[in-house]
């Protein structure tokens, strides 16, 4: 082996495999396009608390996809190699909300489609996604569902406060039903005719009604 060949080395031609413009290019489009995911996340986020580290997440999924897909592309043996490498990984943070699931596979998505040099569909189908998930996630429902949750003491004021209830609502439905010994608790879905809620307030003074509660509901939780 003569002194030449020691730097013949796979390793070293694979430092110029991608270009310096191309890296710069790929990341700094992989980071515009993951801040606005963010920015989409943040404005249509509709659960119980916001986390600020899944929209960085976003951001940083976008960009990690990217510099792997970009290496991937460069290198037929990589690419086999990473395939098994990242069968191993296992990912197990429960998804609380349904459309996080969406964002997480869009940021995926972004950051591959970039790496494989197709800027043009990278940024006009984040713009086209972005779009339609503004318009349909933050369209609110015409009428709002509630949940009443009434604590009886027998079946006469139960039948009385329902009979109420279907006065002052739109719908009116039972949920669940939960009878013991000298009480009885009705968790019931309504429709509200208008805004106004007072009608709580007068179902909690009838006679025979220990207490009531009117909570808003969308579905996936209360609160």
């Amino acid at each position: 082996m003569s002194f030449n060949d020691i730097f013949k080395s796979g390793f070293l031609e694979n430092v110029t495999a991608v270009s310096l413009l191309d890296m710069v290019l790929a990341m700094v489009l992989a980071f515009g396009i993951g801040l606005f995911v963010y920015f989409v996340y943040k404005k249509t986020y509709a659960g119980v608390m916001y986390s600020s580290s899944f929209g960085v997440t976003l951001v940083a999924l976008t960009m990690i996809t990217t510099f792997v897909i970009l290496a991937v592309t460069s290198n037929v043996v990589l690419s086999l190699g990473m395939v098994g490498a990242l069968s191993i990984v296992r990912f197990r943070t429960a998804i609380k909300e349904p459309l996080d699931i969406a964002f997480l596979f869009w940021a995926i998505a972004a950051g591959i489609v970039l790496a494989a040099g197709l800027i043009p569909l990278a940024v006009f189908g984040s713009v086209m996604i972005g779009l339609i998930i503004l318009i349909f996630a933050n369209r609110k429902a015409s009428v709002n569902p509630y949940i009443v949750v009434l604590r009886c003491d027998g079946k006469e004021s139960e039948n009385k406060a329902t009979e109420y209830l279907k006065q002052q609502t739109q719908k009116c439905v039972v949920k669940s039903k939960t009878a013991r010994k000298g009480i009885v608790e009705l968790n019931m879905e309504i429709r509200l005719k208008e805004d106004d809620t007072d009608f709580i307030n007068f179902l909690s003074d009838m006679d025979g009604i220990e207490s009531a509660v009117l909570v808003s509901y969308n579905g996936d939780y209360m609160g």
